[in-house]
């Protein structure tokens, strides 16, 4: 029995999966926290506690994500955007657009037949650009950030926000709920505006109908169905977005061991 491990240290969330002869044997997802070391080593232990593996039974293991220098047990360390690529590939050979939304950045990229990315664009520093806009106007609105998806599907007047920055986007949050505008129409702007940037990212590296949303962010169905009312059409989700680079990471890994 051959098997591989993938770990990703995202800022916000670390995610761990081990694969086994092609098939998925467990996986774990933990905030990050502060120290990216620990959480490295604190995912690998529940992964084999989850999978009734050891150490000795890993043929190879890739670390992924913003953190990865910090996982000292790995084999090797790509970038999230060679991981995203093939997890997705993995799931949907047809996809030929993928956009992570991250808690710090949007991804943007194409992949070949192989999987094997062919462009990428990363969203500038601001947070507007990212899902971290959208904790930041839920801690406005005082409501549970995974609440705010489907709070905004029941928007019956959408609010248009004037800006793509994060820091005036909360500060016009803020005047509108003075005026009392509805929750739901402010949440429904913002996921509208948040969209928007994430269309542009994407329209600059292609976008084909073959279109799939990972990260964090993915999660948040008013994003989804704001993207999809620009795109117009419907995009791919896997069922957990937030695990597909550390799935990437774990096939990679078995080509390795097979080669």
């Amino acid at each position: 029995m051959k098997c591989t491990m993938g770990i990703d240290i995202g800022s916000a969330f670390s995610k761990g999966l081990i694969m086994c002869d092609g098939k998925i044997a467990g996986s774990y997802i933990t905030p990050s926290g502060g120290n990216y070391r620990l959480t490295a080593n604190n995912v690998k232990e529940e992964l084999f506690s989850i999978s009734s593996l050891c150490e000795g039974d890993i043929s190879y293991c890739i670390a992924t994500g913003y953190g990865s220098k910090n996982v000292d047990f790995a084999d090797d360390s790509l970038t999230d955007i060679s991981c995203h690529s093939r997890g997705v590939f993995y799931l949907f050979p047809t996809v030929k657009t993928i956009v992570d939304v991250g808690d710090l950045f949007s991804k943007a990229f194409r992949i070949d037949e192989t999987g094997s990315s062919i462009n990428f664009l990363l969203s500038g520093k601001c947070a507007g650009g990212s899902a971290r806009i959208l904790q930041k106007i839920a801690s406005v609105l005082q409501v549970e950030i995974d609440t705010v998806g489907e709070l905004s599907l029941r928007s019956k007047k959408r609010i248009d926000f004037h800006t793509g920055c994060a820091v005036f986007a909360e500060t016009e949050a803020i005047s509108r709920v003075a005026e009392g505008t509805a929750t739901e129409d402010l949440l429904a702007g913002i996921h509208r505006a948040l969209a928007s940037q994430i269309n542009s990212l994407a329209d600059r590296v292609g976008i084909e109908r073959e279109y799939a949303l990972v990260g964090g962010g993915a999660k948040d169905i008013g994003l989804v169905k704001a993207i999809e009312e620009i795109v117009g059409f419907n995009v791919v989700v896997p069922m957990e977005p937030q695990m597909t680079a550390a799935l990437g990471a774990a096939v990679i890994g078995i080509e390795r061991v097979l080669l």
